[in-house]
């Protein structure tokens, strides 16, 4: 899922839209669904095509930024399928087993916010060695 702020929000406006009408989804939508659903706090601001197209979300002022989330699910769902770095699909599934998957990926983000932070900050790509050091540290 790639491209500019307002075609990654258009993805989710329209499987949210698919699913409100029963239209089939795509495999990859089908994942997006499984997010917007787990998900109903964001119903609201996705219910409102033109303001979730136009929101600025400042974490500066602790909000959180709905789209910036539901992404850091696929992120981690997508790097446990295809086990990249090698060793997250097994940490994925124990803390899925013992936490839930929800749960579990919101612990796992805060690793994930941390690596992506960490290479923003230096310019380089994320470590994965650092990252799959703070999942294991979940438990």
């Amino acid at each position: 899922m790639y491209g500019n702020r307002e075609q990654i929000r258009r993805v989710f406006l329209d499987v949210r839209d698919k699913l409100e009408q029963g239209r089939p989804l795509e495999p990859m939508e089908a994942l997006i669904a499984d997010v917007l659903q787990q998900h109903p706090e964001y119903d609201r601001l996705l219910s409102d095509p033109e303001r979730a197209l136009s929101a600025d979300f400042d974490a500066d002022s602790g909000q959180t930024n709905p789209f910036l989330h539901m992404a850091m699910h696929l992120s981690l769902r997508e790097q446990a399928q295809v086990d990249r770095p090698a060793g997250i699909r097994d940490i994925h599934s124990r803390l899925c087993r013992r936490l839930g998957v929800h749960d579990a990926e919101h612990a796992m983000m805060e690793c994930l916010g941390q690596a992506l932070w960490q290479a923003q900050r230096d310019g380089l790509p994320p470590d994965e060695q650092a990252f799959l050091e703070c999942l294991r540290s979940l438990g």
